[in-house]
């Protein structure tokens, strides 16, 4: 037997399932997904009709006819919102959308978007980024923090000049000096500790 339906929920067997994988089938109501996604009834029913974000469980069909959100559809509502609140264009943040269905996504709410507040950009992973405002054209990224380990690995193999050390002096062709290679690492450690 179930439970009755909370106030904005409603249980239908043939909509989606519930969020936390019960295998309960779940659609919220449109006020429910506006306080969840922290936007207003207006927009939801503008991004319901312009096709941004359709209800995945029912869409309205008539007179009577209530929208039902999955919990999924809630999780991009609130994306779009984000969008807005950073300052990307609902022209933009549609034509991001658009270009995610084109590539066969049709579950945004399993990717990470970033954005700069004007571009949007898909984040696929921590080397490959996306602009899905020209038509998903890859964008080069740099990790800084990869750049700086492999800088600190490389200069911790290379002599070190500076104020009060002299400047090395390169050692004939031949000769290796085993004394200097020491007097070097000495030079190193007294640097990283003090």
């Amino acid at each position: 037997m179930r439970e009755p339906a909370s106030p904005g929920v409603t249980t239908d067997p043939q909509v989606a399932e519930s969020p936390d994988g019960s295998g309960d089938s779940v659609g919220y109501r449109g006020v429910t997904a506006c306080g969840a996604a922290g936007i207003s009834y207006r927009q939801l029913d503008y991004w319901a009709r312009t096709g941004l974000v359709v209800p995945g469980v029912r869409d309205a069909s008539g007179s009577g006819t209530q929208r039902l959100y999955s919990f999924r559809d809630i999780v991009v509502l609130k994306v779009v919102k984000r969008l807005l609140d950073a300052g990307v264009s609902l022209q933009n943040i549609r034509k991001a959308i658009d270009t995610l269905r084109q590539h066969g996504v049709e579950d945004l709410a399993g990717i990470t978007l970033i954005s700069d507040g004007t571009s949007v950009y898909e984040c696929r992973s921590a080397e490959e980024v996306v602009d899905l405002l020209q038509g998903g054209q890859g964008v080069f990224g740099i990790a800084i923090s990869g750049a700086f380990k492999e800088i600190q690995g490389s200069l911790a193999h290379l002599p070190v000049a500076g104020e009060g050390s002299p400047e090395p002096v390169a050692e004939p062709a031949g000769e290796a000096n085993s004394e200097a290679g020491d007097e070097l690492a000495a030079r190193r450690a007294r640097r990283r500790v003090g």
